[in-house]
């Protein structure tokens, strides 16, 4: 079966993680209840690469911060469309204030992607 994810990546003050992991739980939940099949939020532990380039730069991280790396699974495109409509209009995340996250949203960087690959 196909399946369709959308990615995060998400500079987060160090300070604040605790803060930010209780609204991921929130999310997750809400994700889940309205049919994500999988939701996952990591912060970041190894991130120095000798190759490549670094997570840290991507995020264009600034002192004190750290990455979370994020990711919801789907059935499809059009399922994801479904669940996102959903998750929208629930009122534990509608009314979330983007100015009261722990986060600055318009430095997170995200998209939809489909799956290409998945070892089983």
């Amino acid at each position: 079966m196909a399946k369709y994810v959308d990615g995060f990546v998400i500079p987060v003050s160090k300070k604040k993680v605790a803060a930010y992991r209780k609204i991921a739980q929130i999310a997750g939940k809400v994700w889940r209840e309205h049919g994500a099949l999988q939701y996952v939020e990591c912060v970041a532990e190894d991130i120095k690469s000798p190759f490549g380039v670094p997570f840290a730069k991507l995020a264009n991280l600034k002192a004190g911060e750290t990455v979370v790396f994020a990711w919801i699974v789907y059935k499809s495109r059009a399922h994801r469309d479904r669940v996102n409509a959903k998750v929208m209009k629930d009122k534990r995340i509608a009314g979330m204030d983007p100015k009261q996250m722990p986060f600055d949203c318009n430095r997170m960087s995200f998209g939809g992607f489909d799956v290409l690959f998945e070892a089983k």
